[in-house]
């Protein structure tokens, strides 16, 4: 229906969907027949937002294959364990990491103990500008070039079968492969096209990397709607200024690191937004003064809540007219809760995990996120105890504390490891965080917990400040006076007793905070007070601290140790 329509735009090369079915036709009759890749194969890709890449995710599953799109900003180690534990039979490596992926395979030959485990590597060059970059003789459009555009997919047998295998970034845990199955796959993708609105023949943008939740399904979606991709290397203001103007985007995905992106475009990189750019965002709660900020500039956000295990986004802020009548700021706030469930999602709930009863329906009382439905992932790959631990009676533990409006919205109170626990109180450091994001210098911010010698633990704040024409301006900027300004705008036990500026603070690959590193930080830090609040704060451990007992034993109700149930290990196949 859509064969001469415009598939692909990156840089130069335009393709239309005529001719993207005839490349990953070619390209899996090439997999299946001269590399000899046979069904639940692994294969593995690193490489950025390029054409390559989104062929592979028909081209791989069309060969009966899985699809394991591996994280571009990982480390040598890291790549070489993922394509040790996946056991990828090819690797296709982009010309521009082709040094990376090497250390990465000489450190997988140097643990194989003389065994070789090695996958077959192919080199995908820049299809605009060939370098001539090879590693070995293989070639990724010399593949293509081989295939037979006739070649017949393989059946799909069975809709619970794996498609992708997607290593985790979490900010809390090491990485774990999350298997998706193809009904799992779809249903996330027919829900985020419902969801989001969009409609025929969309301009999608590439801000999201594909190897995040295979770009959050919409390398499958785009498709569905007959729309275009348009891929760019990098994730820069320049490029995505130019890419929405000279294309005339209507949609992309982002996590809300890419706000400040956008907002730190200086005046040559900014191009004027003509018509409204629809955002779908998630990752971390985006506070309500980024939301407006960025709306400002032209832009129209969703806001969408998901993890890895969920195949991508799980719940949905829907909007409501009756809300465009509200002032700007309410309209920000209501738009910066998590919303219900996706329209794919069997149930979704916040709950007690000792009880496994849901919480009221009050917007106060908190919980932990509870998920199920068929787009949950089938399991974690090779790990039967974590997946285990992630399921409790049918619902997978997000790990996500909460709560339920009365109309039936959730909201995301912290990840359960950091709720900060002082003297009994919760203390939400999303909140927290929405503060600081508020005051005029702060560009991004974080809190966690740090010791105190009679609450037990209190909130460490770690800020990054706006830079640009008052930059030197805003190098003045004390620790005093934010957590001064923070001390105004809420109850003083709840304000920063340390806030940290940090040139950068530690990030995941999708966007995502590293609060392990800052609390690692923030436990080296010592507070010296009295009952009453007054407190100097000092660095390094040769204080040591006692933490409460009482903030111990609460903070243990949110951990998942309960094995699910047989049932539903049955239904984790892998």
């Amino acid at each position: 229906m859509y064969g001469n329509h415009t598939s692909i735009i990156y840089g130069e090369t335009k393709f239309t969907w005529r001719e993207t079915s005839d490349r990953c036709l070619r390209l899996a009759c090439s997999l299946r027949r001269s590399l000899n890749i046979v069904k639940n194969d692994v294969v593995s890709v690193l490489a950025p937002n390029i054409p390559a890449v989104l062929e592979m995710h028909f081209a791989v599953p069309m060969a009966g294959a899985v699809l394991n799109t591996i994280n571009t900003r990982l480390d040598a180690n890291n790549i070489a364990t993922i394509l040790k534990h996946s056991g990828a039979k090819v690797f296709f490596i982009d010309y521009e990491y082709v040094s990376l992926a090497s250390k990465a395979l000489e450190l997988l030959l140097s643990n194989s103990k003389g065994f070789s485990v090695l996958p077959l590597v192919i080199v995908i060059d820049d299809i605009n500008a060939p370098t001539g970059i090879r590693l070995g003789e293989l070639e990724y459009e010399q593949l293509v070039r081989s295939g037979d555009p006739r070649y017949t997919p393989q059946p799909l047998e069975d809709e619970w079968d794996s498609i992708t295998l997607n290593y985790t970034s979490g900010t809390t845990s090491a990485p774990k492969g999350v298997v998706y199955s193809h009904r799992g796959s779809y249903l996330s993708t027919m829900s985020l096209l419902l969801g989001w609105k969009m409609g025929n023949e969309p301009v999608y943008l590439w801000s999201l990397p594909m190897f995040h939740c295979n770009g959050w399904t919409f390398t499958w979606g785009v498709a569905a709607r007959g729309g275009t991709h348009v891929c760019i290397r990098n994730t820069c203001a320049a490029d995505m200024y130019e890419a929405i103007a000279k294309h005339k985007v209507t949609h992309m995905c982002c996590a809300p690191i890419v706000f400040n992106i956008l907002l730190q475009g200086n005046p040559v990189e900014r191009r004027r937004i003509v018509s409204p750019v629809e955002i779908l965002t998630g990752g971390a709660p985006p506070p309500a003064s980024l939301l407006e900020d960025i709306e400002k500039l032209g832009f129209h956000v969703t806001h969408a809540y998901g993890l890895t295990e969920a195949t991508g986004p799980a719940l949905v802020c829907e909007w409501q007219a009756k809300w465009d009548q509200l002032p700007r700021e309410e309209q920000a706030k209501l738009k910066a809760r998590q919303g219900i469930s996706v329209l794919t999602l069997a149930d979704v709930d916040v709950k007690d995990l000792d009880t496994m009863v849901s919480v009221p329906r009050d917007g106060k009382s908190v919980g932990e996120i509870v998920l199920r439905g068929s787009s949950i992932m089938k399991g974690y790959f090779k790990d039967p105890e974590n997946t285990a631990k992630a399921f409790k009676d049918g619902w997978f533990l997000t790990g996500d504390v909460g709560v339920i409006h009365p109309d039936g919205y959730l909201e995301i109170k912290d990840r359960s490891k950091d709720v900060i626990i002082s003297g009994g109180e919760n203390i939400s450091s999303v909140e927290l965080e929405s503060v600081l994001y508020k005051h005029p210098r702060v560009l991004e911010a974080a809190v966690v917990a740090m010791p105190h010698p009679h609450w037990g633990e209190t909130p460490c704040g770690f800020i990054t400040l706006k830079k640009g024409e008052n930059e030197e301006k805003a190098g003045e900027v004390k620790e005093g006076e934010i957590i001064s300004y923070c001390r105004k705008c809420m109850p003083h036990f709840m304000a920063p007793k340390k806030v940290v500026i940090m040139d950068e603070l530690p990030k995941t690959a999708t966007g995502k905070i590293q609060k392990f590193q800052l609390r690692a930080l923030a436990k080296t830090f010592s507070v010296s007070g009295t009952r009453t609040g007054g407190s100097s704060t000092t660095g390094g451990s040769s204080t040591p601290t006692q933490r409460t007992p009482q903030s111990r034993n609460q903070r243990s109700k949110n951990t998942h140790q309960q094995p699910m149930e047989q049932a539903v290990l049955a239904k984790s196949r892998l």
